[in-house]
């Protein structure tokens, strides 16, 4: 796109006419504003004035406005939010519109930059060279309009890679607890990845953690080709939400350039919980955990716009849900395991083991796997499948010596090959795998399981497992 035409984008999304309003109301969260006819959606400034500043002259404004945004309505009032602070705001400020929609401002040279959710830099490195506006909120693409992903986007991860086969354009969900280990593999994927462009949503995330995530698990190579939009969990909730859809807009960005982009956005839960207080805030009522209806309206639109869209390019869009108390079926992860494209679960039991990274292959799913790997692979995940649900279920019998080797044909397998899997499946988070080495060890590890099965003698008639 040429400047001139950026330029031309950006005049049809600026308000045409000079719209102010007035406070006249702080209720909790929220300001009322009486005569401001802007849309939802609209960018606004309060006017502060100078209010004793210093160098500021009597009655003069000052030059920073606060910025907000305009959220609903109540009667003939227009109800704001701020991205900040709401101290020191009075009854009369004037409220001026800014802009009839939210954009965002991108540019190739974003690439390596960590920015907020309005798009100013944040590692003091200066502005942002080339800019251009676009949407926060695109046009939804149509489903016939998406092509079928058929090809795979290795990350680096042998469990995934070889178990959790993702392809270019796929939509995963990592479900884990606190603690288990979510960053750490978001962190590593950054680094593994053949996207050739990462887009990292951090979204609510605790202030200490940022640059530990950015010098420490990123590291500088996973830095240059990424770009990080960051609302850390003291900030506005609109600020949070913000930033989730930057993220997306940035990614459809690079990948209109026909570039393959990997999404990372940590985490689902805390957009969800932003939005719920956003909600609660504009009057909505509280549904299924206190969580109003808009939430789960938004998770789908949040969602669907990772895909393998356009001619060229992709989005392959990994998201975290913090799952509340271990339970799978609390209502952001239920949802969320309804519209993605399949799941990783991480166990906090395999992280109690020391087993990194954390990921119980039984209870994840990629929904694609199949549709982008060779059948040689396929029948190798098959088998290591087969072979470790043999073991689990037989676990507890081994654990305390009652199981009898002879009994299972596959069970026996299982035990000879339990390392090995184990071997195959964890990985330092410094290490990345090369995906034909990984598919290489599968097919490997599958045809010692093979071995195993047709070495093993049959179980005896009336011998239970």
């Amino acid at each position: 796109m040429s400047l001139f035409q950026a330029e031309l984008e950006r005049l049809a999304r600026l308000e045409p006419r000079s719209v102010t309003g007035t406070v006249r109301q702080l209720r909790g969260l929220t300001l009322l504003a009486r005569d401001c006819p802007l849309p939802v959606g609209s960018l606004v400034a309060i006017e502060d004035r100078g209010c004793g500043a210093p160098g500021a002259a009597s009655g003069a404004w000052s030059a920073a406005p606060r910025l907000g945004e305009i959220v609903g309505f109540d009667g003939d009032d227009a109800i704001l939010m701020l991205f900040g602070e709401a101290s020191g705001i009075a009854p009369g400020q004037q409220v001026r519109g800014l802009e009839v929609a939210p954009t965002i401002p991108v540019s190739p040279t974003l690439l390596g930059r960590v920015i907020d959710p309005l798009g100013n830099p944040m590692d003091g490195r200066g502005p942002v060279r080339d800019s251009q506006p676009v949407p926060l909120h695109a046009v939804p693409t149509a489903a016939l309009r998406r092509r079928r992903i058929s090809e795979p986007m290795p990350t680096g991860i042998r469990a995934i890679d070889g178990m959790l086969t993702l392809g270019r354009g796929q939509r995963i969900g990592i479900m884990a607890g606190p603690g288990v280990g979510k960053s750490t593999l978001l962190a590593m994927m950054a680094r593994g990845t053949a996207a050739d462009v990462t887009v990292i949503g951090l979204i609510g995330e605790r202030g200490r953690e940022v640059r530990d995530f950015i010098e420490d698990a990123l590291g500088a190579e996973g830095l240059a080709r990424a770009v990080l939009v960051v609302a850390t969990g003291d900030e506005s909730p609109l600020l949070r939400v913000r930033a989730a859809w930057a993220a997306c807009a940035i990614a459809e960005f690079f990948s209109a350039r026909g570039q393959d982009v990997m999404l990372l956005m940590d985490s689902v839960t805390r957009f969800a919980q932003a939005q719920r207080q956003i909600g609660l805030a504009v009057g909505e009522p509280p549904a299924t955990k206190g969580y109003p209806p808009s939430v789960f309206a938004l998770l789908p639109r949040l969602l669907e716009r990772a895909g393998a869209v356009g001619t060229h390019g992709s989005i392959t869009g990994i998201y975290t849900v913090l799952v509340e108390g271990d339970d799978l079926t609390e209502p952001v992860t239920d949802a969320a395991r309804g519209v993605l494209d399949g799941h990783i679960v991480l166990s906090r039991r395999l992280a109690g083991r020391g087993h990194h990274p954390s990921i119980d292959i039984m209870e994840s799913i990629s929904r694609v796997a199949d549709d982008v790997s060779q059948p040689a692979q396929i029948e190798a995940r098959r088998l290591v499948r087969r072979l470790e649900a043999a073991y689990r279920e037989a676990e507890e019998l081994i654990s305390i010596g009652a199981y009898v080797r002879g009994s299972s044909r596959d069970v026996d397998a299982a035990l000879l090959l339990h390392d090995e899997i184990a071997r195959f499946l964890q990985q330092d988070r410094r290490e990345a795998s090369a995906f034909p080495e990984t598919c290489r060890r599968l097919n490997e590890l599958a045809l010692h399981g093979a071995k195993a099965l047709a070495a093993g003698p049959a179980r005896p008639a009336g011998v239970p497992t």
